[in-house]
């Protein structure tokens, strides 16, 4: 259980300034010096929107990763990069953005880099204050866009590779001083239905068994977001009671776009660990009214207790416009403290 009752988090990803978005494009006119300066100063406007927001918990914004899980293939040795999408017409979806070719074995010699973002955030952060947290993506879903081979033969195969990659990389995320840690796995919420949830639990427990009881361990099972499209089939009871067997303290699930729908699925988590419930929406652009929140808090508080319980944000923020996240983060801190301070 947490420290304190209904705190108030996010996922990892937050928007771009517009600045940095052109920057990311036009990296060749940049020096070194200048990129390092401008990734900078857009993590400190990442934080400082959410200090003024009033988070309980806060991330450096992903600054750095133009995806949550893609800008970590990077890092891998064994790869070909796909750069161009292979397709650039019709309505947007996930096959846009391609798969990458296995050349070689997968190797990770210089880590996956969240460490050395951590360690930025450390720096620019305040020295007391929120909690700083990290996101990684888990193997299952890194293994998303790799293609199998005659060396890694399919998709179960790329993921054993990259586990004691992540697991790595978790270790030493918790080495530099992070205690809050979020392992996201969108891939297993998305295809639990199909899947064998004992094997996705063991996965998930096998690459987090070096850093269980060292932090606050979360992991984020949503349903996509590709553009404000979800990919997966948006129901949570296909992946419990199986679930309930990841070794962790928080399990984040997506509700606002849902509409609350399986709200009752917090009874039956909580009863295991902590929860964290989506109470504003990503993917869209209605601004959550203080008071639309706080009753959504309260419909949580039906089903599990105030101790248990988190809020944050459907997923990550790195796809909705900078003006709309500040002002949903901001009315979500302020519903979730209405609710709160009348307890």
């Amino acid at each position: 259980m947490k420290d304190h009752p209904l705190r108030t988090t996010v996922i990892g990803s937050y928007p771009f300034p517009g600045w940095l978005e052109f920057g990311s494009q036009n990296l060749d006119v940049f020096g070194s010096a200048d990129r390092e300066e401008m990734v900078d100063d857009a993590v400190t406007v990442a934080i400082q929107d959410q200090l003024r927001a009033g988070l309980d918990v806060i991330t450096d914004g992903e600054q750095t990763r133009l995806d949550f899980n893609l800008s970590f293939y990077g890092f891998l040795n064994g790869i070909d990069l796909e750069s161009a999408s292979p397709r650039k017409f019709g309505p947007p979806a996930h096959d846009q953005r391609g798969k990458h070719a296995i050349v070689g074995e997968l190797a990770a010699p210089r880590g996956l880099g969240a460490v050395e973002d951590f360690k930025r955030f450390q720096r620019l952060a305040p020295i007391s204050g929120p909690v700083l947290k990290a996101s990684v993506p888990g193997p299952f879903t890194l293994s998303g866009r790799l293609v199998p081979n005659a060396q890694y033969k399919d998709r179960y195969s790329i993921t054993e590779a990259l586990l004691p990659l992540v697991r790595k990389e978790l270790e030493d995320l918790v080495a530099a001083g992070c205690t809050e840690l979020t392992v996201d796995e969108p891939s297993m919420s998305c295809y639990a239905y199909k899947e064998d949830k004992n094997r996705l639990v063991d996965i998930f427990n096998r690459t987090v068994e070096g850093v269980v009881g060292k932090c606050h361990l979360s992991t984020h099972l949503c349903f996509g977001n590709f553009k404000g499209h979800a990919v997966g089939w948006r129901k949570y009871a296909p992946m419990f009671p199986e679930f309930l067997d990841m070794k962790l303290d928080e399990i984040h699930v997506e509700m606002a776009n849902r509409e609350f729908a399986e709200l009752e699925i917090l009874e039956v988590i909580s009863k295991k660990c902590d929860v964290a419930v989506g109470v504003v929406d990503v993917k869209s652009y209605f601004v959550e009214t203080t008071e639309n929140v706080a009753e959504r808090v309260k419909a949580c508080l039906q089903h599990a207790p105030a101790d248990r319980l988190s809020f944050a944000p459907d997923c990550g923020l790195s796809q909705t416009a900078r003006w709309a996240a500040k002002k949903k983060l901001q009315n979500m801190v302020a519903g979730v403290r209405q609710v709160r301070d009348s307890m």
